[in-house]
């Protein structure tokens, strides 16, 4: 497995550095930097600060995810579902929490709120063509491998 160094900077002294649970963690946390709780309503979404800004190297992107934990026991999770940072993005880093739960949900400072995948990314070019290559599945849409 290849090893990528990302540089992290601390726009607030009370920011904490992203970590993973477990060395074989795929993502590693992003906690909460506040200046006190924040109650989420039902069905409201907050931006919750970092206080974290990184270099991402080129080649790379930051996709930040939900925490799975957090998602099913408190229903808080990425209002976008997956929040995309590009290699070149140098802002800090926030996370859109929506409450999907039927019950306000306190976020403190210092929580885990989500956790960022370091992932390599294609470059890519998209060309017109007239004609595409035929498949077995074809034009078969949602749902249409699972029968």
């Amino acid at each position: 497995m290849e090893n990528v160094t990302v540089k992290v900077k601390k726009l607030d002294p009370r920011a904490i550095l992203p970590s993973r649970g477990s060395p074989f963690s795929a993502g590693a946390d992003l906690h909460a930097c506040m200046d006190a709780p924040l109650t989420v309503a039902p069905g409201e979404t907050v931006i919750i600060h970092t206080g974290l800004t990184a270099e991402i190297p080129e080649g790379y992107a930051g996709f930040v995810f939900a925490r799975s934990g957090l998602a099913s026991k408190s229903g808080l999770a990425p209002a976008n579902k997956v929040g995309v940072v590009d290699s070149d993005y140098r802002g800090e880093y926030m996370v859109a929490l929506y409450n999907h739960s039927q019950k306000p949900v306190t976020v403190s400072p210092g929580d885990r709120v989500a956790q960022l995948v370091v992932m390599p990314v294609a470059s890519t070019e998209f060309v017109e063509a007239e004609e595409l290559s035929e498949t077995e599945r074809g034009t078969g849409g949602f749902g249409s491998t699972g029968r």
